[in-house]
């Protein structure tokens, strides 16, 4: 991935072992709580065992947990305990693999994590029984904060979960547009994917007992840093390598989805994007050739470069609304190489 910020290209992603320790337990509850069948698909969607329900040798899976790792470091960034924040980390993280399980189906995605999608192994009703499973486990999750505050954590997330849910329709309705402004990416980035990292933060915040004013920087900065990391992910779906960030790199551009680099080039003036609007509406499937010259096309109609320079926007956005929660100095130095560490990345 070519440079999206003044610092090097990609940056180094901070160990957050403690977070696996304040998290793991109260997560492998609320998989192992589930259905049978659907705990089997789950725990192998995150990477726990195998198919036939044998561990794995990893000790871990399941991607970074960035999400979880936002809400305990929120909670700690107001002055809470993140022990108070659990119930908000494991809501977070179960809602992400709901969202993954039903993204693999509706993109078709056979890849996930360098491992077959669950859907491609089980089928897709399983898969898509497991992300309803997740979900519901996911707000039960909630309920067990304390009173007065789960309340309030539930009403978060659904709010969270509405924006996510048109985010997503957006996305699928961009597929069979052929006029996609920016502004409109924005929008449906902001729901497919501010919402839940906005979210994540919020609730450390909420479960913490900050004050609306504090709790609002920590769901902007979320906000801001889920537009800017769904940039740089946009960026990784056409450039990166499938061996790195364990997705089928290419995907997007032989589903000619409207990621953001392609709706900037389409926007473009010129005879590549006007090459690449051709392409884009061509009724016959995108072969290999043809995917390779729509990545070309893209690149010098400019629209990585306008995603690159999004992302940044995005970052300095973040960052300026984590400054209204007055987070404390060493919360503050985590969430931002977190932020960091998520838009300048290879996989």
């Amino acid at each position: 991935m070519s440079q999206i910020t003044d610092s090097p290209p990609v940056a180094a992603f901070p160990r957050l072992d403690w977070v696996d320790d304040v998290l793991s337990p109260a997560l492998r509850a609320a998989v192992e709580s589930l259905p049978a069948a659907e705990s089997l698909v789950a725990r192998y969607h995150r990477g726990w065992c195998d198919a036939d329900g044998a561990p794995c040798a990893t000790a871990s899976g399941g991607g970074k947990a960035v999400r979880p790792a936002l809400t305990l470091l929120s909670a700690v960034a107001v002055g809470g305990s993140p022990s108070a924040a659990v119930p908000g980390a494991v809501a977070v993280e179960l809602v992400h693999d709901f969202t993954l399980l039903h993204d693999d189906v509706i993109d078709g995605d056979a890849l996930r994590r360098h491992r077959p999608a669950a859907w491609s192994l089980f089928g897709t009703p399983a898969a898509v029984l497991t992300g309803d499973a997740l979900l519901v486990a996911a707000l039960r999750a909630l309920t067990q904060a304390p009173p007065g505050r789960a309340e309030a954590a539930v009403q978060e997330l659904v709010g969270a979960l509405m924006e996510l849910v048109e985010g997503q329709s957006e996305d699928v309705a961009f597929e069979k547009s052929h006029e996609v402004s920016v502004a409109d990416y924005l929008a449906m980035a902001t729901g497919k994917t501010g919402a839940l990292i906005g979210c994540a933060c919020a609730l450390g915040g909420v479960l913490a007992g900050a004050d609306d004013v504090r709790v609002g920087g920590l769901r902007e900065f979320g906000r801001r840093l889920g537009v800017a990391f769904q940039c740089a992910d946009d960026i990784l779906g056409i450039w990166g390598r499938t061996a790195r960030s364990g997705k089928p790199v290419g995907a997007d551009l032989a589903a000619r989805k409207k990621s953001l680099p392609v709706v900037a080039a389409l926007a473009a003036p010129g005879a590549q994007a006007e090459r690449l609007r051709e392409l884009y509406r061509a009724p016959h499937p995108l072969d290999e050739d043809a995917i390779g010259l729509a990545r070309h096309l893209v690149e010098q109609a400019g629209g990585r470069q306008a995603a690159e320079e999004e992302a940044r926007r995005q970052m300095a956005a973040a960052l300026r609304s984590l400054s209204l929660a007055r987070p404390t100095a060493d919360a503050y130095r985590q969430l931002h190489d977190i932020a960091w560490a998520m838009t300048r990345r290879e996989s």
